[in-house]
């Protein structure tokens, strides 16, 4: 995205996300492509015949790769899928899958194997299951979507589209679990992150020391209030947890406009929608002109309204103590996101925030 805005191991409030494996679309694999069952080694590989055979006969051969931003064990590959005696669409197969991308993957995405359209937030899931070969291990087979990440194709549109995705994941989702019966929200150690970054600006020399110390003693000193405000927000949204341009696509159907379509689900928990929004906006602290003028949160907050969704009448204010809490942390992640741009970015963002709230 260019100097200054985060890659997809961004920082994202109290912590780094991982990689995300992009890869419904994949390009250039990083290796050379191993064809079912080429590598005795490979676990994926070892169980293809089976998951062929599992998957009735409509699976072909997988192309399994490697790419640059995996890690892990888990395994990815290309193939085609019969969805009709007369008719194969391309596929990516996944495995293994962690229980929570496999329950709200197929949750959002099942349909009928010979469902000629398929519009829906999520990836399409041909087939799936939690066992292989006698091991627990849960793997999917979904759409293979077209052309490149949303990252690589930034436009007011394609942000649009984003945040669209994003409101009708929320109507998916809650149709699929109800939130009264989530368990609590995911809590970080907001205090201890902050003390964190006072000594990481201290120890480091970073620009503008003065500044930083003088905008984290400010926020140290209203935590207690800024944190009762936040941990009585309202729970209102099966949150994506990993909201950006990199994990999400374009589907292109005949006869419908091009679609967003949001991937990788391993972090999805209940919490405020306004924790996704924020995720977002601060991709682009350090370069705002790469959203278009797209106002992330009253975008989404539109959105969620045109959806018959609540948006909770201070979701202002929860977004400013939320913008506080992410850009106070950002001097405790240095060495993950030390870019001085972005850094710069995330100062300016709690001092020009701060004042909103100081009272």
């Amino acid at each position: 995205m260019g100097d200054g805005v985060p890659d997809q191991r961004a920082f994202a409030g109290p912590a780094t996300s991982p990689p995300s494996a992009r890869s419904l679309s994949p390009d250039k694999p990083s290796s050379p492509s191993s064809p079912c069952g080429g590598e005795s080694s490979s676990l994926a590989a070892m169980l293809c015949p089976v998951l062929r055979q599992i998957c009735d006969g409509r699976l072909s051969a997988v192309q399994w790769f490697r790419s640059a931003w995996q890690a892990g064990g888990a395994s990815t590959g290309t193939a085609t899928y019969q969805v009709t005696p007369s008719r194969a669409v391309e596929v990516v197969v996944k495995l293994p899958v962690g229980p929570r991308e496999y329950e709200w993957t197929t949750g959002a995405g099942r349909c009928a194997p010979d469902t000629e359209d398929h519009h829906g937030p999520t990836p399409r899931v041909l087939a799936a299951g939690t066992e292989l070969g006698g091991y627990d291990l849960a793997w999917l087979v979904v759409e293979k979507l077209d052309g490149q990440p949303v990252s690589a194709m930034l436009s007011k549109d394609t942000i649009e589209g984003l945040l669209q995705a994003a409101a009708d994941w929320y109507c998916a989702a809650s149709s699929l679990r109800e939130l009264d019966k989530a368990g609590p929200p995911p809590t970080e150690d907001w205090m201890g992150l902050i003390a964190k970054g006072r000594a990481a600006v201290r120890n480091n020399a970073i620009p503008n020391e003065q500044r930083w110390n003088e905008a984290l003693k400010q926020t140290q000193r209203i935590l207690p209030r800024l944190l009762a405000i936040w941990q009585a927000r309202s729970i209102n949204a099966w949150c994506h947890g990993d909201l950006h341009p990199g994990n999400a696509m374009m589907r292109r159907l005949p006869h419908r406009s091009p679609s967003c379509v949001l991937i990788d689900l391993a972090l999805v928990h209940a919490g405020h929608w306004i924790e996704d929004a924020l995720y977002l906006e601060r991709l682009f602290w350090a370069k705002p002109e790469l959203l278009f003028g797209v106002k992330v949160v009253a975008t989404l907050a539109r959105f969620r309204r045109e959806r018959g969704l609540e948006t909770s009448d201070d979701y202002g204010a929860v977004a400013q103590i939320r913008r506080i809490l992410m850009a106070a942390t950002v001097p405790a992640f240095l060495e993950h996101e030390g870019h001085p741009k972005y850094v710069h970015a995330a100062l300016e963002t709690l001092e020009r925030t701060l004042p909103n709230v100081a009272h």
